[in-house]
């Protein structure tokens, strides 16, 4: 996501949450994103371990299962030819699954336990075929958050993730694995899951590391968006997560012409980058 947030997040209303100076995202290149359908094996088992942030709201309980709403993007004012623009967009931020009952985010998404209690998360909030006309997951798919284990995020501090713990253990999916030292090399690639603009989950890969000299985070070219913020980063080569983005330049443009929204897009190496929190800098997950 990105930290210049109150343009678009509150113009597309993502969320109610205060997100003090976070941005939304960007395109590099081609747009690499897709739908689980259109990923390969191993990627999708990744994003089985990928929670969207949602409000109960936003969740309909019927026989055994949640039905999803939600604004679909091109009601929130993108061009009805992008890609994407019939799908809903619920999510406000992305998580992903690091122990039996713990989960990290941005540490903008989840605040204060306020935000712990008013929020859902969702596994499974996936497009899985081509002509998906809604979106339904099971009870067991959806969690609540008990407490925030650990949080960084302010003014002034370059860190920003939120460890939480969810209400019970999650059982059926593969926690994460990530790295615990060390520190990811500029131009490694580069793959990210999660919840762009709030969209069912993306898979977004062909993207690498620009700088990795800060200490605290490093710079990529990722496509993302608003609500990828929390997302999982992965190097491809070893599929552990290196950290969560949180930050980025400008996802959208206003279109003259066309009287809508248009991704920003930008070359590979243009553009402020999207940044990502090292996972490293969570002290709880060391021991892990």
């Amino acid at each position: 996501m990105k930290i210049s947030l109150a343009i678009f997040c509150m113009s597309l209303s993502l969320s109610s949450l205060s997100f003090a100076s976070v941005k939304p995202k960007v395109i590099y290149g081609e747009d690499n994103r897709v739908d689980l359908y259109e990923t390969q094996a191993i990627y999708a088992e990744l994003a089985m371990s990928t929670a969207a942030m949602i409000s109960g709201s936003n969740l309909d309980l019927e026989t055994g299962r949640y039905v999803i709403s939600g604004s679909t993007l091109e009601s929130r004012g993108i061009c009805t030819e992008e890609r994407f623009a019939d799908q809903i967009t619920p999510a406000v931020c992305s998580g992903f699954l690091v122990g039996e009952d713990l989960l990290v985010t941005a540490g903008h998404c989840v605040t204060n336990q306020s935000d712990c209690d008013s929020y859902r998360w969702v596994f499974d909030f996936a497009t899985t075929s081509a002509n998906q006309q809604d979106y339904q997951v099971p009870v067991n798919s959806v969690y609540e958050c008990k407490e925030i284990v650990e949080r960084a995020f302010g003014l002034g501090v370059n860190d920003d993730y939120s460890l939480i713990r969810l209400d019970r253990k999650v059982k059926d999916r593969r926690v994460l694995s990530f790295r615990k030292s060390g520190k990811i090399s500029i131009n490694a690639e580069l793959l990210v899951i999660g919840h762009p603009t709030g969209l069912p989950v993306k898979i977004a890969d062909g993207a690498y590391v620009r700088d990795a000299s800060p200490s605290a985070y490093f710079t990529t070219n990722l496509d993302t968006f608003a609500g990828n913020s929390g997302s999982a980063v992965f190097n491809v080569d070893t599929l552990k997560v290196e950290g969560i983005l949180v930050r980025g330049a400008q996802d959208y443009a206003y279109d003259g012409d066309k009287n809508c929204k248009v991704p920003n897009v930008c070359e590979m190496n243009e553009c402020d980058g999207e940044d990502v929190t090292r996972i490293t800098n969570i002290r709880a997950l060391k021991n892990l």
